[in-house]
């Protein structure tokens, strides 16, 4: 099987820590150059040090705030400029606060669009074209299984990642023809920072120990234990390559059988 990145370049966005950095490492692995995009620039001068150069890559740091799509497109361009090339994109961008939709300020929702949806947007502009010229191309989101099964107290991130579901989709129908691909991935129950702040405010919410709402996670989840983000990362890794080359347009999750629909 054909993992070999060697020569492609992948912008890999929220990519500090957490699924984020899994991927990027991941990716740096199999070859790749990677492009770190992210709003810390400290953090970014960190976390690029822990990429492989194994193969003479040379990797690179971008930083923006994704509330700012402008930014996002002025980081983008500005680098286009002086490296042209470009392979994989990987778009994942740190989730809304959580709580329930009927609670939540329009605000909520308009700065998760452009957070999510509009960045998307803006970088799946900026890269296609060289895409295209490569005549190769992965667009991968990191998304939520939610986009199959909306979760409990997430009401902006359900509709929100919805909504970048149904453009990827679409977006995998026109690309499909440049040997673009396009695809969702979905993860569950994952051991990042974030996972850790959701069962913090579930603890609150519900006078349990957090320790017992871990233990109430683990229960649902048939493998009995949440997946780390490296897990994650070597799915990614697989639709990035030439091997996932027949894949497109899918939401694929990555939730230890979770997700309780098909």
């Amino acid at each position: 099987m054909d993992l070999n990145l060697a020569g492609k370049t992948a912008v890999v966005c929220g990519s500090t820590q957490g699924m984020g950095l899994a991927i990027a490492q991941q990716l740096a692995k199999q070859g790749a150059t990677i492009v770190m995009f992210a709003r810390n620039p400290e953090a970014l001068a960190k976390e690029v040090q822990t990429l492989t150069t194994e193969q003479q890559q040379t990797h690179h740091t971008l930083v923006a705030d994704f509330s700012h799509p402008e930014q996002v497109k002025d980081a983008i361009e500005t680098h286009l400029q002086a490296h042209p090339k470009a392979h994989v994109l990987v778009n994942n961008t740190g989730g809304p606060p959580p709580g329930l939709a009927k609670d939540a300020d329009p605000s909520a929702f308009q700065l998760a669009f452009n957070q999510h949806l509009i960045c998307n947007q803006v970088l799946a502009q900026a890269l296609v074209p060289a895409m295209q010229q490569a005549k190769y191309g992965r667009i991968i989101n990191v998304i939520s299984t939610s986009v199959k099964q909306p979760l409990p107290n997430l009401g902006v991130s359900n509709t929100i990642r919805g909504a970048v579901a149904s453009w990827a989709k679409t977006l995998a129908n026109e690309l499909g023809q440049y040997n673009i691909t396009v695809n969702n991935v979905l993860p569950g129950a994952t051991e990042t920072g974030r996972l850790s702040g959701i069962f913090e405010n579930k603890a609150n919410k519900t006078g349990l120990s957090i320790e017992q709402v871990i233990q109430n996670e683990k229960a649902i989840i048939p493998m009995r234990r949440f997946g780390t983000p490296e897990e994650f990362a070597n799915v990614v890794g697989f639709l990035a390559s030439n091997a996932g080359a027949y894949v497109n347009g899918v939401n694929i999750p990555v939730d230890g059988g979770r997700t309780a629909c098909l």
